[in-house]
C-alpha cells in the first residue's frame, strides 16, 4: 500500500509544481466548484497509476489542481463508493495520496438526505460529527505505521477550527446553514422509511453513502476535515414522494452556487 501510494505521488510530483496544503472532495452534482478554480490541471483517474476509477452519475472523474483566490487547492471532481464494489482501502486510497502529497486541511463534501424535521431540499449543514453505519472501518487489516498510529483517535473528527471558521464565513456573508450529525451507510439503495426512523433515534440529522470512510482516514494521517452537506431530498418515510439519483443531483446543482461560494470564501481564509 505505501508503495503504491508513493508511486502515485511520484506521478503527480513530476506532472504538477503545485504543492497545494487544502484538499476539497466534491460530491454528487456539487462539482461546479472547479469553475472557481484559476490555472487548472486537470489529471483524469484513469491516468493516475493505482486510482480507481469513478463509476457513478454526477462524478466527473479527474483531479483538478489550481489555485482559488490565490490559495492553491486539489479538488476530487468525483469520488469513490463502497457501493461501487471497491474495496475501503480503494474508496480511500487518494486520502492516503493527499496527505504524502502535503496536504494538510480537506473539505468533503456531499449530497445527502435529511432526517432532521427542520431542513429542507436545498439546505447546506456542516457536519459537527458522523455515525457509521457501514458495517466496516477502512482502517482493519495490517497497520503501517508510517501512515498512522493502529487506534486513531476520532473525538474531533471534524475539525473545530475549520468548523468555526466555515461559521465566520457564513455569517459575513449572510449564508444559512444547519449543523449537524451524518449518519453514513453502504447503500446504494435508498432507506426504509423504519431504518429511518431508527437512524433519527440514534441522532442522525441526515444520512449519505459517502463521507465517513473520507474522514476515517484522514483523521488517521492527521489531515484536519471540514464537512459540509447539502440535503438534495427529505429521508423516506419523511418526504411523501419516491427517490431517484437524477433529482438528488438535480437539487446539487440548484445549490451549487450558495454551496460554491461558500467554499471559495472558506479556502480563501486558508492562506
Amino acid at each position: 500500500m505505501y508503495n503504491k501510494v508513493m508511486e502515485t505521488v511520484e506521478f503527480l510530483n513530476e506532472r504538477v509544481e503545485m504543492r497545494p496544503k487544502v484538499a476539497i472532495i466534491l460530491g454528487s452534482g456539487l462539482g461546479d466548484l472547479v469553475d472557481y478554480i484559476e490555472e487548472k490541471i486537470e489529471i483524469p483517474y484513469e491516468e493516475i497509476p493505482n486510482f480507481p476509477v469513478s463509476t457513478v452519475a454526477g462524478h466527473a472523474g479527474k483531479l483538478v489542481f489550481g489555485k482559488i483566490n490565490g490559495v492553491e487547492v486539489l479538488a476530487m471532481k468525483g469520488r469513490f463508493h463502497y457501493y461501487e464494489g471497491y474495496e475501503m482501502k480503494q474508496v480511500t486510497y487518494p486520502i492516503y495520496v493527499m496527505k504524502q502529497f502535503g496536504i494538510e486541511n480537506m473539505i468533503v463534501s456531499n449530497a445527502a438526505g435529511g432526517i432532521n424535521k427542520n431542513f429542507k431540499p436545498g439546505t447546506l449543514m456542516l457536519i459537527t460529527d458522523f455515525i457509521n453505519m457501514f458495517g466496516t472501518n477502512p482502517l482493519i487489516g495490517k497497520n503501517d505505521e508510517r501512515f498512522g498510529v493502529r487506534f486513531p483517535d476520532m473525538s474531533e473528527a471534524y475539525s473545530k477550527e475549520l468548523i468555526s471558521l466555515a461559521k465566520k464565513v457564513a455569517e459575513k456573508n449572510n449564508e444559512k446553514y444547519e449543523e449537524g450529525t451524518y449518519l453514513g451507510t453502504t447503500g446504494p439503495s435508498y432507506e426504509t422509511a423504519a431504518e429511518i426512523k431508527m437512524m433519527s433515534i440514534m441522532g442522525a440529522d441526515a444520512v449519505g453513502m459517502s463521507t465517513v470512510p473520507e474522514t476515517i482516514v484522514a483523521n488517521y494521517l492527521g489531515i484536519k476535515v471540514l464537512g459540509i452537506s447539502c440535503i438534495t431530498n427529505m429521508a423516506t418515510g419523511i418526504a411523501q414522494t419516491a427517490h431517484s439519483h437524477e433529482a438528488v443531483v438535480d437539487i446539487a446543482v440548484k445549490t451549487g452556487e450558495r454551496f460554491c461560494k461558500w467554499v471559495v470564501d472558506i479556502v480563501s481564509e486558508l492562506k
